[in-house]
């Protein structure tokens, strides 16, 4: 009997192990993984290049919020100690000029976010300001005797926080919103209060507050951002912001040079320039500034130039000239010789780098996708490297390109714990014969031996693209995992692959990127595992409006499934941003309409079959909310089988995450309802 324990004990103790084995085994992603996963911010690196800074951000399901706290990183070691550990974010860190202090953005009890100092050496933080106005977009003056910070006050604002606080505590019983500006509001809000932003300078030493554009009413951009540089001699910074005139038939920004001494005179350097120009830079003797310069006013995604101007005599020169990508994000080394940054390229977002006299472009680093990245002591960049099988964490990188390290292992265990589906990159002919890249993502179980069924994902803007990035909203992985072969095709009109294949649909919104998404599943089905009785597509925005157009021009798919995507030409003449419509679609409801509305889906409607699942938010003022509920309309007119999933507090994106995991459910409930799931039995 013993020797009959013994066994079953261990027969037992085999089991147990066996299913903890089990248990610990990788499984397919889900959208709760998502939402477990830290977020690293953009590194900031010390005054000495040794040390980097950033805010990390977890999320809560309970509380369906996020919050972020303050890490100190040393770039040697990797060593990382936590600063912060309140419950309420931190966020905006920026390093004192001799390194031995933080500042940084936090309410900490306030109903609006305030500055604070944190010394590195021990102690509490310390509240720097109380102001009745949000602080947002610090920067030390390198003097370090202020800080430079923007805030949004009301146009007349005289300089007198206590008077505003009052004004702002007052209960305004009107509601409306009145303009007459072709641009009133953007993405998710209005921008008919009156409230602009500006910059303002904190002294260190006295604690008070000075105004340095008093009067000013240009947005420095209309998402609420702002970017500026402080020259080194802590006298005057660059900033970029809006100068078109009301009622903004046109938004240009340009280059302005400001004093910091409150007068808020300021020079622009870039007025001959009807189109954008960008993110002023200075060079780290105060000769130089670098900025990014468009061209066309019709075309948000003009290639953009990177121009170095020279502060005495006014020349400017374009260092990137033979460069077919748009620079972004652009960084001095830190003797000034050289400059970093990144750009979309060939699905991609890479590091690259020129000299700061101009000349030939080096390509760094060409893997995943790379953003915030930054200078570093001893010939090193810092940045976060995310890809579609790959959290994000912060990298650090010779700037020869050798020796890619890890720093950080937040997600290491969330990492491991997932069966990621295999990825591959392919080429196929598309329209006018030209290549077209796509990424394939694989089921984790894939077996080219059975049929599966196909996901045709269709990227938004147009002018965007499918990147090796990980994507917190639209994830291959995630839409791959239940059993659902899933394409990423960057048809006609993508960037990253230079200007020319950009602009190749303007005038003719549809076509090109419609034969391009039939060719890619065309490519697909050659393989001989996908089941042609199983076709679904998928897109947000204008990949939403790709797949109403696709509604009406082919019975091909057994589901689609439309976010926030354009269904009435007609419509987007609501929509926040107007101006580029008439050349994309190549018309306009006072000129040219018969040739805008050959590209409307709506005006297909009568060859609609195939069901679709049709999602938006209220709060989408880019893709207004009346497109998604015309096309639910139609459908349910025709009799057609479709489902509205509409989110009351949701933008263009889904971005909570309890709304999130919905999404996801709903998305793959659809899919499975009509084309099932992994492989044909």
């Amino acid at each position: 009997m013993k020797s009959h324990g013994f066994i079953y004990k261990g027969l037992v103790s085999a089991l147990v192990f066996a299913s903890s084995q089990l248990l610990a085994s990788p499984q397919p992603i889900t959208s709760a993984d998502l939402w477990q996963a830290a977020r690293p911010s953009t590194p900031v690196v010390s005054p000495d290049g040794k040390q980097a800074v950033f805010s990390l951000t977890r999320y809560d399901m309970a509380t369906d919020k996020g919050n972020a706290d303050l890490h100190l990183l040393d770039i040697n070691s990797g060593a990382i100690s936590q600063l912060t550990h309140l419950k309420e974010s931190e966020s905006s860190p920026i390093w004192s000029p001799d390194g031995k202090q933080l500042a940084f953005v936090a309410r900490r009890g306030n109903s609006k976010g305030q500055l604070f100092m944190l010394p590195l050496q021990g102690g509490e933080a310390k509240q720097l300001t109380t102001l009745p106005v949000s602080v947002s977009a610090p920067q030390f003056t390198p003097d370090g005797k202020s800080i430079i910070f923007m805030a949004q006050v009301p146009a007349d604002f005289n300089g007198d926080f206590k008077t505003l606080e009052a004004e702002l505590k007052q209960n305004n019983k009107v509601s409306a919103k009145v303009t007459e500006d072709r641009v009133y509001r953007y993405w998710d809000h209005w921008l008919t209060d009156n409230h602009f932003p500006r910059l303002f300078k904190l002294d260190l030493a006295s604690n008070n507050v000075t105004e340095l554009t008093p009067g000013w009413q240009p947005w420095f951009s209309v998402g609420g951002g702002v970017q500026y540089s402080i020259a080194p001699d802590s006298k005057s910074l660059a900033l970029s912001a809006i100068t078109s005139e009301k009622p903004y038939n046109q938004l240009n920004s340009d280059v302005l040079m400001l004093k910091l001494d409150g007068s808020g005179d300021f020079t622009n350097l870039t007025s001959d320039n009807p189109a954008r120009d960008t993110n002023p830079v200075f060079s780290p003797d105060g000769k130089f500034l670098i900025y990014g310069a468009q061209e066309r006013t019709d075309f948000y995604a003009d290639r953009v130039k990177l121009i170095r101007h020279d502060l005495k005599s006014g020349k400017r020169t374009e260092l990137a000239k033979e460069f077919s990508h748009s620079p972004a994000d652009w960084q001095f080394s830190q003797n000034g010789k050289t400059i970093y940054f990144v750009a979309g390229d060939r699905a991609k977002q890479s590091i690259f780098s020129v000299s700061a006299s101009g000349g030939k472009v080096k390509q760094v680093l060409r893997n995943q996708s790379n953003s915030g990245v930054r200078v570093a002591a001893n010939n090193q960049l810092v940045f976060v490297q995310h890809g579609i099988s790959q959290f994000p964490e912060i990298f650090k990188l010779k700037t020869n390109g050798k020796n890619l390290t890890a720093l950080t292992r937040f997600n290491q265990e969330l990492q491991q714990n997932i069966a990621w589906g295999k990825v591959e990159e392919a080429e196929f002919t598309g329209a006018d014969g030209n290549a077209v890249q796509m990424y394939i993502v694989y089921p984790p179980n894939f077996d080219k031996n059975k049929k599966w069924p196909l996901l045709n994902l269709l990227h938004g803007g147009p002018h965007g693209f499918f990147g090796d990035n990980f994507s917190f909203r639209w994830n291959p992985q995630l839409f791959a995992a239940p059993g659902y072969v899933t394409i990423m095709p960057n048809f006609h009109g993508s960037t990253s692959f230079g200007q020319d294949f950009a602009v190749s649909i303007h005038g003719e919104h549809p076509t090109k990127p419609f034969i391009d998404s039939q060719a890619a599943v065309d490519f697909m089905l050659e393989k001989g595992f996908i089941d042609e009785n199983r076709l679904a597509a998928a897109g947000g925005s204008y990949g939403g409006y790709l797949v109403s157009w696709i509604a009406g021009h082919t019975d091909r798919y057994k589901a689609l499934i439309n976010h926030a995507g354009v269904y009435n030409l007609m419509g987007q003449f609501a929509s926040d941003s107007t101006a580029h419509r008439v050349h994309s679609y190549n018309g306009a409801p006072w000129d040219g309409l018969d040739k805008m509305l050959q590209w409307s889906p709506a005006m297909h409607a009568d060859k609609f079959v195939t069901p679709m699942l049709v999602i938006h938010g209220e709060k989408d003022y880019r893709v207004p909310v009346t497109q998604g509920l015309e096309a639910y309309g139609v459908y349910k007119g025709k009799g057609i089988d479709a489902r509205l999933v509409y989110f009351p507090d949701e933008n263009h994106w889904i971005l909570k995450p309890n709304n999130s995991v919905f999404w996801f459910k709903e998305f793959h409930g659809w899919l499975e309802r009509y084309i099932g799931k992994g492989p044909s039995n």
